[in-house]
């Protein structure tokens, strides 16, 4: 069993049951991925807005858990189980995708894969918004800690950086949200 299956034997930090504030008052459409989905909140959100949406994770029961959102919200979502670092064996490509708290989990070398494996299937003009853990956020709890230079070095290739805004992301022991960044970022 992987930490992030372990994780959805209970409720984890990150599932909050609603998409991230910060997310949810962006504009996007297109065909949409939601990578490191969870239980599929922003997907469904997608879906929600008539967006063709497909949501990945690692860990089966939270593609369990986001099927079965789906269903009960009578919402056309595919979930699948897969892993980011090998977004290519989807053989798709779409036009936004999301992350929303999947980027900060990364060694500096899987960082590397990861978005090697975003720009296999995003679109040129396509749109990739990150919702990250800031090294504002004080002590050492959760995942690392990221800057925006971190940001701008990962997708200094192949990407443009439109904006990288200080917002908070809530999580269940902090609801009023930790320090992150929601970077926005278009394939070229």
């Amino acid at each position: 069993m992987t930490g992030f299956e372990e994780s959805y034997q209970s409720t984890p930090p990150w599932d909050i049951g609603r998409p991230q504030p910060a997310l949810a008052e962006l504009e996007f459409g297109g065909r949409v991925l939601d990578v490191g989905c969870g239980t599929g909140e922003h997907a469904l959100l997608a879906a929600s807005r008539g967006l063709e949406a497909v949501g990945v994770d690692a860990a089966p029961t939270a593609i369990r858990l986001a099927t079965s959102k789906a269903a009960e919200r009578g919402l056309s979502v595919r979930f699948v189980v897969g892993d980011a670092l090998d977004l290519d064996s989807l053989g798709e490509m779409f036009d936004t995708v999301i992350d929303s708290g999947l980027f900060h989990v990364f060694s500096d070398e899987d960082r590397v894969r990861y978005v090697a494996s975003l720009s296999a299937v995003v679109r040129p003009g396509g749109r990739l918004f990150i919702l990250c853990f800031s090294e504002n956020q004080p002590g050492d709890f959760g995942p690392r800690r990221v800057t925006q230079d971190e940001i701008r070095s990962a997708f200094a290739d192949g990407w443009r950086v439109d904006a990288i805004d200080a917002v908070r992301m809530p999580i269940t022991i902090y609801p009023e949200g930790i320090f992150a960044w929601r970077a926005s970022l278009t394939r070229i």
